[in-house]
């Protein structure tokens, strides 16, 4: 039984021989191999961060399985929570449960029962094909539909499916300066809602978008405002520029108008500037005292026939250990005004930004009964500081406050 490097590059050479919907199976097929695994599933995370679902890695099988497990107060949430690979004996022999993750992404979970019991050796070599098996879908995701169903709960609507792709591929990401993540609870009737980040070699972009209406307009507007940013900053547009180019996107397409939030930050400096276009104002947390940032506020993004002055290039202030929020309205309005997001973000202080992100949109969802009226969004950055240059970003946790995020994790 051999679980060395050596065996990660025949892994991944054997994955990529494989159909795209079929990778998934040479991993649990090695696993069986080499550590005489009884059983292998992986189970790729929803959407909504609040279940997983179970993918089959039978070549005989139809390649979806339609089990979903709930995450709340299961050991699947556990594991993802913590990034701590979690280990049971059991009369059928042994459950093991490792993160499968990239770069912050907890994109699911590999499970396997094994016929005895295993040392340190073998769980890292599991642990290893686990990180490689994160590699497999990503890479293989572009070639086949099978993990993006897995990823939804339910059949999207037309507009829903829009909005779904104009969000970032991956809702996560971590380097050694910043952690960033991303969650969107959809309303009823879908607002258009989006956000972006993208990191080039030196510099973070992110951003947030909310169009006027709903369902499928929203949705054609949100597809106008996003193309027309990304478009921007993949020309090397500044931040004026992009609000501008945005703006004029909309107007010229008919599609009404959307507020926005642009941020950029400088990797190297920490220099951080913001646009913001009507926007709410984001929340900062520092030292464990959240205060809302009272930058100037210009004019949503399509009406600068009304209003024709300039988007006006913000500083914004960002020191190591502060934690950003940023949010659309969704968030604040209707039922998501019973919320006290300050509070909520202080108590969520110790949680990855992946587990803040999703009790502060679930928050506003159960105080809407389940049935939101507008989109709620929300992006959390944690800013490490320009003095960090290396660090291991692929845990998707913070390990060293794993203990007090058990803690804290319900609001």
């Amino acid at each position: 039984m051999s679980g060395g490097q050596s065996e990660l590059p025949r892994l991944l050479t054997a994955a990529e021989a494989a159909a795209p919907a079929d990778a998934v199976e040479v991993v649990a097929e090695d696993l069986r191999r080499r550590f005489h695994a009884t059983e292998v599933s992986f189970l790729i995370v929803d959407l909504t961060g609040k279940s997983v679902a179970r993918l089959s890695t039978s070549a005989a099988g139809s390649g979806r399985e339609t089990e979903r497990i709930s995450l709340f107060g299961s050991v699947y949430e556990d594991v993802i929570r913590t990034q701590r690979l979690y280990q049971e004996a059991t009369d059928r022999g042994r459950r093991v449960i490792v993160p499968v993750t990239n770069r912050g992404d907890a994109i699911g979970l590999l499970e396997l029962l094994l016929s005895a019991d295993t040392g340190k050796p073998t769980l890292d070599a599991v642990a290893e094909a686990a990180h490689v098996l994160a590699y497999i879908v990503i890479a293989n995701g572009r070639f086949t539909d099978l993990y993006t169903w897995g990823k939804r709960s339910r059949p999207p609507t037309l507009a829903a499916e829009i909005q779904y792709q104009l969000l970032p591929p991956s809702l996560s990401c971590e380097a050694a300066q910043f952690t960033l993540c991303g969650n969107l609870e959809p309303s009823e009737d879908l607002s258009g809602d989006t956000f972006d980040y993208i990191l080039d070699r030196d510099t973070l972009h992110v951003s947030v978008t909310d169009p006027m209406g709903h369902d499928i307009e929203s949705a054609l507007a949100a597809t106008v405002l996003v193309g027309a940013l990304r478009g921007a900053r993949r020309a090397g547009a500044d931040l004026a520029e992009q609000a501008h180019l945005a703006d004029q996107a909309l107007i010229a397409h008919g599609h009404g108008h959307a507020t926005g939030q642009l941020l950029r930050i400088s990797l190297p400096t920490g220099r951080a500037q913001l646009v913001n276009a009507g926007h709410p104002w984001p929340l900062r947390m520092r030292e464990g005292v959240v205060e809302a940032i009272t930058c100037e506020v210009d004019h949503p993004f399509g009406l600068s026939e009304l209003t024709p002055h300039p988007y006006r290039v913000q500083d914004l202030s960002l020191q190591p250990g502060d934690r950003l929020l940023m949010f659309t309205d969704g968030m604040l309005e209707r039922h998501g005004e019973k919320v006290d997001l300050p509070a909520l973000l202080q108590r969520t202080r110790h949680l990855h930004p992946r587990e803040t992100t999703l009790v502060l949109t679930s928050a506003v969802r159960d105080a809407s009964d389940g049935r939101l009226g507008d989109d709620a969004t929300a992006v959390c950055l944690d800013w490490h500081g320009p003095q960090e240059t290396q660090r291991h970003v692929g845990s998707g946790a913070d390990l060293r406050q794993a203990s007090a995020a058990r803690t804290a994790n319900q609001p």
